[in-house]
């Protein structure tokens, strides 16, 4: 499938193929250590793309393994299958993207919480929880701070919760995973406020703004949806979205009746202060955002369907099989299908940059080079180029320093259709690769193209 632009960017971070893109205010490290086993020294895809997926596995693995004891283990099995069929999921787990890591850290904080208050003297369980919040943090600092705000609170303002050991643990691995992250911040972005604020107008400003539509919108496998215009997915395929809380919330119910109700009490809590902010503060969707909400809301939802298929008698048991049985067959179909589209397209929009790389290859833009333009964040790293902006999101260098980079180095600006090159550039020789228009500098012109 090749890797997509933020892949290309944390990637670039330890691997060598390419000189490190610029690294923006809302990211984190956690990606660029999880690949670099791989990427530090192989700049094979597949390879990268397979240990990806079997990490993701044993993560899945050991987060719901987490949960033995607090849960039947048919519910958990039910759980895995849930969480691991939907096309995000298999979409996403493979991908060098922190959302997974996320998810895979928010199910395992949530229940090795849960065994550290049973049992004050269980140390692996406070292990598990400052490691599964620095894992989050690691990944996404903001998320994890969403994620573990209802264990906070519990273990902070409900007496009966308050384990100072406990308190200790979940702060201690938010702050561990996210303490790279703040000394940066001070670093190179100027502060924390600013990095946050920074990090804010990147993502269009967070605020009051209802995203719950975008959000729907991206189900069909639109991976980034910015803007979210457009018509909505068919019914079916949004259907699963609107029953997973509803079915959840009945586990819940049958899990108090059950006596094991605030397990999913607070699986319920964790994935509604994970999703409030891409619901209701982000003015744009990916699909992958909410992937730490779905994997907390599975196991209250495999309860849920469980209890749909035992608590029938008589007559009305085999009726109830049935309509569960076919309601899942067709919710796996509507995920291959839309799994299947969406790495169809986006292996499509990939091959698009590696034959432009391979383009501009045969232009004499070459390593060492440097990239800039539509889309140049992705295509210069196919290219091996060092990709630079003197505007937006990812804005790291001058006008100036780019003409002085030309003199000595093949340098390229990529101009979308119907757009117009910047005032260093219209002098500068034209060719045209595929849908863009590429102006290469006078020191390929000199070296001429080979």
């Amino acid at each position: 499938m090749g890797l997509g632009w933020d892949e290309t960017v944390y990637v670039s971070q330890v691997g060598s193929h390419a000189p490190a893109a610029f690294f923006s205010a809302p990211r984190a490290r956690g990606v660029p250590l999880l690949v670099a086993p791989i990427a530090s020294w192989s700049s094979s895809t597949a390879l990268l793309r397979v240990y990806l997926a079997v990490l993701s596995g044993l993560g899945l693995f050991v987060a719901l393994r987490v949960w033995r004891g607090l849960f039947p283990m048919r519910v958990l099995a039910v759980a895995g299958a849930l969480f691991a069929t939907l096309w995000v999921t298999l979409f996403y787990g493979p991908q060098a993207m922190p959302n997974y890591w996320v998810a895979i850290g928010a199910l395992a904080c949530a229940g090795c919480f849960l065994r550290a208050q049973a049992d004050r003297f269980d140390r692996a369980a406070l292990w598990g929880v400052g490691l599964s919040a620095a894992l989050m943090a690691w990944m996404r600092p903001t998320d994890a701070v969403y994620v573990t705000l209802p264990l906070l609170f519990l273990v902070v303002c409900v007496r009966r919760w308050w384990r100072p050991r406990l308190l200790v643990a979940l702060v201690a691995g938010l702050v561990a995973g996210a303490g790279e992250w703040v000394v940066e911040a001070y670093v190179s972005y100027g502060g924390l406020a600013q990095r946050l604020s920074d990090g804010s107008k990147i993502q269009g400003g967070l605020g009051w703004n209802i995203a719950v539509g975008d959000q729907m919108r991206s189900l069909g496998g639109r991976v980034l949806c910015r803007p979210c215009t457009g018509a909505m997915p068919a019914p079916p395929v949004m259907l699963w979205w609107f029953a997973l809380p509803v079915v959840a919330v009945l586990g819940a119910v049958i899990a108090v009746k059950a006596r094991r109700g605030v397990n999913s009490l607070l699986l319920l809590a964790c994935a509604a202060t994970a999703a409030f902010p891409y619901l209701f503060m982000i003015g744009y969707a990916a699909p992958r955002f909410l992937l730490p909400v779905y994997i907390l809301l599975a196991i209250p939802a495999a309860d849920g369907l469980i209890h749909l298929l035992t608590a029938p008698r008589g007559a009305w048991r085999p009726v109830a099989v049935t309509l569960v049985t076919l309601g899942l067959a067709g919710h796996l179909a509507v995920q291959f299908v839309v799994l299947e589209r969406t790495v169809h397209g986006t292996t499509v929009s990939h091959q698009d940059w590696a034959d432009t790389a391979t383009e501009l290859h045969r232009l004499g833009v070459k390593p060492p080079c440097m990239l800039t333009g539509y889309e140049g964040v992705p295509i210069a790293f196919y290219a091996g180029c060092s990709s630079v902006d003197t505007d937006g999101h990812n804005a790291n260098t001058t006008a100036g320093a780019i003409v002085r980079a030309g003199q000595r180095i093949p340098v390229g600006v990529l101009i979308a259709p119907g757009e117009k090159p910047p005032a260093y550039a219209r002098t500068w020789e034209t060719h045209r690769v595929g849908h863009l228009m590429v102006y290469v500098a006078p020191a390929v012109q000199r070296g001429g193209a080979t």
